[in-house]
């Protein structure tokens, strides 16, 4: 008897869905070149204006003889960013250094411990963060003034720990929360006390968190602006207000406030190239329970 062999029909390829889906990604890729271009045009405008001369500045050309006078003039007499720069510099040491250990043990006795109204103290520090900045400033400008210190370092400092530190308890908790307690209590169990337990197993395994809550509080703290500007005068002014000193009678200094920038940008730019890795680690685990 014969068999008749049937031969299995290809199934046809649908072409316009597979060159509808070419074109989406063409177009992803587009949108993405230019989000990327509209979004570092400012800053290669910045770099080219800071190197160039005088006479060059108004000129839309990227081919000029580069110059590094722009940098060595508001590190002169006239402008003093050395000052401006160590000002800030301080101001932002001294509060990492301050609100960085105080938020850990705050967080994780916030975290581990059963105490009275922690709900309602939680609530409050949260709550801090939803007052406009702007509500505080007329206070705080009267109570410097009144203690005779307004236009010091420790003023700005103050400001800045009322602003990183409820930040940085909050978010650092979020991370403690996510250790198991059961290695605690193994650790416990091995003789450990709880300062070792904390800077044996918990810093370890919350360091993403901390350097995400480190990176939040450097750049609130060096990009401050507002209460720099109410309470200092000279002595204490920070680079923000600096920047806005190369806006004179004359006109703006676009080439050296260009390099001025530059120098502003530059400590973000290193901590952020440090501490990249941990950041995106604290970023991405932040979001995942």
């Amino acid at each position: 008897m014969s068999q008749v062999v049937t031969i299995p029909q290809k199934k046809k390829v649908n072409t316009k869905k597979i060159n509808s889906k070419k074109m989406m990604s063409v177009l992803e890729v587009l949108c993405v070149l230019l989000i990327v271009i509209f979004l570092f045009l400012p800053i290669f405008w910045i770099v080219l204006t800071a190197f160039k001369p005088e006479s060059e500045v108004y000129t839309t050309s990227i081919f000029f003889q580069a110059t590094l006078d722009n940098f060595r003039t508001v590190f002169g007499s006239t402008f003093n960013l050395g000052k401006y720069y160590s000002n800030s510099l301080i101001v932002v040491a001294v509060t990492l250094l301050i609100t960085i250990p105080v938020s850990i043990l705050a967080s994780y006795s916030l975290s581990r411990f059963q105490m009275p109204f922690k709900q309602i103290f939680m609530f409050t520090i949260l709550a801090t963060q939803f007052i406009p900045l702007i509500v505080n400033v007329i206070p705080f400008f009267t109570m410097f003034r009144d203690w005779g210190m307004l236009d010091t370092t420790l003023a700005l400092i103050i400001v800045n720990l009322g602003h990183t530190i409820p930040y940085a308890i909050w978010l650092t908790k979020g991370f403690i929360d996510r250790i198991p307690i059961d290695m605690e209590e193994a650790a416990t169990i091995d003789g450990a006390n709880r300062l070792q337990v904390l800077w044996h197993i918990l810093l370890p395994l919350a360091k993403p968190g901390i350097i995400t809550a480190t990176v939040f509080c450097f750049v609130i703290t060096w990009n401050e602006f507002m209460f720099s500007l109410v309470i200092t005068q000279q002595e204490a002014v920070t680079l923000p207000i600096a920047l806005s000193f190369f806006n004179g009678e004359e006109g703006v200094l676009w080439n050296q406030m260009a390099a001025a920038g530059i120098i502003f940008v530059l400590p973000t730019v290193i901590f952020m190239l440090l501490v990249r890795k941990q950041f995106i680690l604290g970023m991405t685990s932040g979001g995942i329970k």
